[in-house]
């Protein structure tokens, strides 16, 4: 089953990372400035994203990883933003590409982006 998607994100998913361990995330909580403090008042509504589709999940069978920033083109109660990429078309910089928002399916595309980078930093 894949997660539901949530107001500014895709839902809680299950990643194995390469140590092979299982990884929960990400939720999602806007803020207005950048802290990598872990909110533990968030942790039984993490539980209970996850166990919609891992209900065997225990309490305290999850420690806290890490916390992270996804920057975001549109905010609460905005409908959300497609990625944007501008060259030196849009700013006038020769050889500055910028690129904001890229999730996925951005990064499912990492390759085809790469090769419209390049072009656009070479024109």
């Amino acid at each position: 089953m894949y997660p539901v998607p949530v107001p500014g994100g895709l839902g809680t998913h299950l990643t194995l990372d390469l140590a092979g361990q299982a990884r929960f995330g990400p939720d999602v909580q806007w803020i207005e400035d950048v802290d990598y403090a872990f909110d533990a008042s968030r942790e039984a509504a993490f539980h209970r994203s996850i166990r919609r589709y891992f209900p065997g999940l225990g309490d305290g069978q999850l420690q806290a990883g890490y916390t992270g920033v996804r920057p975001k083109l549109s905010g609460p109660d905005e409908p959300a933003a497609d990625f944007r990429i501008q060259g030196p078309a849009d700013h006038g910089v020769r050889g500055l590409v910028n690129l904001y928002g890229i999730e996925s399916p951005g990064l499912t595309a990492a390759l085809a982006l790469a090769e419209h980078v390049v072009a656009m930093a070479s024109a």
